[in-house]
């Protein structure tokens, strides 16, 4: 008789073996010890410092320095300026009136033609006194409404454009007959009495004659009545002759 051997499953906590710390792999960063099975990007780094003249210190402004908006490549490009000087110690003051002191209207000599001038004098005393009447002392007759006068005379009925030459009657004196007479007469309609249709005419009484507001005297009222026989039988008035 065999024995039979029982397998058990295998637990991760009874493994032995390095974990996942031990195993060192290459970086993928960086130039130096690149992971071989990776791809690389392209890597740069700044150059050594030339042994030149760009190294040594010049005197030239640095970036912050900002030329004025008008300093070109040829030079300052602007428009001419002037300024004031001081006034020269030996200059002469001058006497010349200012234009405010000028009249010109007050010169006597001939400026030209020029528009007489005319000015009053006073009354002589050797002036003899005149008596004519002053104009206010005249009474003229008005003379409105005294030239011809002109009125329209009534139309004549002869020599005029409306005289009747001929002496015949003009289109208003026939007395035309009527179409009817020679033709066909049309029919003549006319208005007929309003007529209305048959219905109650008793008065009754219109909406406003209810007021639903004046309750009743009172309500109906009900009660029991009293009660027969069933026995009872009905009154029997009239019978008849067997």
């Amino acid at each position: 008789m065999t024995e039979q051997v029982r397998v058990r499953p295998m637990i991760a906590a009874k493994e032995r073996g390095p974990g996942p710390g031990r195993y060192v792999l290459p970086s993928a960063l960086g130039s130096t010890g690149h992971d071989a099975t990776r791809k690389k990007a392209p890597g740069y780094s700044f150059g050594t410092k030339l042994p030149s003249s760009l190294g040594k210190a010049t005197d030239s402004p640095g970036p912050k320095h900002k030329p004025g908006d008008r300093m070109t490549a040829k030079g300052n490009s602007s428009s001419p300026a002037y300024s004031m000087s001081t006034r020269p110690s030996g200059f002469k003051l001058e006497r010349t009136p200012a234009p405010g002191a000028y009249s010109p209207e007050k010169v006597t000599v001939a400026r030209g033609k020029a528009a007489p001038a005319y000015s009053m004098r006073q009354r002589t005393q050797g002036k003899k006194l005149d008596h004519t009447p002053a104009a206010n002392t005249y009474n003229l007759k008005s003379t409105v409404g005294a030239s011809a006068k002109y009125s329209i005379s009534g139309r004549s009925n002869k020599g005029g454009f409306s005289q009747d030459l001929a002496g015949a009657p003009g289109p208003g004196k026939y007395n035309p007959t009527a179409a009817d007479v020679y033709k066909k007469k049309a029919p003549g309609y006319s208005m007929g009495a309003r007529t209305y249709m048959p219905s109650d005419q008793t008065k009754k009484p219109g909406p406003g004659a209810h007021n639903p507001a004046v309750p009743r005297k009172g309500n109906p009222s009900y009660s029991m009545g009293q009660r027969h026989s069933e026995y009872t039988t009905q009154l029997i008035v009239d019978v008849p002759d067997i």
